[in-house]
């Protein structure tokens, strides 16, 4: 569900909220639209040090790795639904909100450094499609502020989820 950006959130969210709004206009096609707003997410914010976008495979009941920037890849390029913070938030369609990923036994171990993550389900025709999962190696990085950003953001590239 997408709940507005407040006209008194943060500068930086609503400046990034317009450039990812750029980012997708520009984009050469689709994937590159996507990459695009991936890139302002993790330029735009010290704290998200991994951003990536999950796309749902109703086949597997999987979500696929796209679009990602970070240090290093992730080996979870493929997540079955339902299994760690990424599956659960794409089977409840609630934004997860993890503060202590080691406190947390549904996380998937990605990188050593993560401390704390953030997944955003993306909505089209009423349904999940996709995720925006970030990672940050600082506790508690992430609160409601960023919940409420990441939710625009999602609605914003829903039309360019990758179609079967």
């Amino acid at each position: 569900m997408s709940h507005p950006v407040a006209e008194d959130a943060p500068a930086q969210h609503l400046d990034a909220l317009n450039l990812v709004r750029d980012a997708v206009a520009a984009g050469t096609d689709q994937s590159d639209a996507l990459q695009r707003a991936v890139d302002v997410l993790h330029d735009r914010f010290p704290s998200y040090d991994w951003v990536g976008l999950y796309w749902v495979d109703d086949a597997a009941e999987e979500l696929v790795l796209g679009s990602w920037r970070g240090d290093e890849p992730t080996e979870h390029t493929r997540i079955s639904l339902g299994v760690g913070i990424c599956g659960a938030a794409a089977t409840s369609g609630q934004t997860e909100i993890v503060e202590d990923v080691n406190a947390d036994p549904r996380y998937l171990a990605c990188f050593t450094s993560t401390r704390s993550e953030i997944v955003v389900p993306i909505f089209a025709e009423g349904r999940v499609v996709g995720e925006i999962d970030i990672d940050g190696s600082d506790p508690a990085a992430y609160d409601q502020t960023d919940a409420r950003f990441l939710e625009e953001v999602a609605a914003l590239l829903a039309p360019l989820r990758p179609r079967d």
